[in-house]
């Protein structure tokens, strides 16, 4: 809010230069938040891939939140009025790849009764596989 009064001031007072440097500054805070939310979500989604691949089954629940958490990135990375995306699918790789390890984290602790540590867990699974199939299912609405 501190933002949009300082903008309005400049504005008022005909500073462009400023005024286009907040303009800026909230256009990267807005794609930040953005980019936060998502990989929030990729957490979620990548946390059931790797219990899936590493338990070799699913449940309802699993399948419901890898779902709600596809439909959830895809509506935070929708531009509205551009009808474009936030995240390119490169960029979107990054995300996956950087909500990994800690999606990793959690599921030592669920899976096989959390059993294993992060490094033994990490053995067992295929990181490129399930970020690939993370984002199949982000690009392709697939079930």
């Amino acid at each position: 809010m501190e933002e949009l009064l300082e903008l309005k001031d400049r504005l008022l007072h005909g500073d462009i230069p400023s005024a286009i440097a907040i303009v800026e500054d909230l256009e990267e805070m807005s794609r930040s938040d953005k980019i936060n939310n998502i990989r929030s979500h990729a957490k979620v989604l990548l946390l059931h891939l790797i219990k899936q691949e590493a338990e070799g089954r699913s449940t309802k629940s699993w399948q419901v939140s890898i779902r709600n958490s596809v439909l959830e990135i895809q509506e935070k990375n929708k531009r509205r009025k551009t009808k474009g995306v936030y995240l390119q699918p490169e960029e979107l790789r990054e995300v996956l790849e950087a909500a990994y390890r800690q999606a990793v984290n959690v599921a030592s602790l669920e899976v096989a009764g959390g059993c294993y540590d992060v490094g033994e867990l990490e053995r067992q699974i295929d990181r490129d596989k399930i970020i690939d199939r993370a984002l199949d299912l982000i690009e392709n609405n697939a079930d």
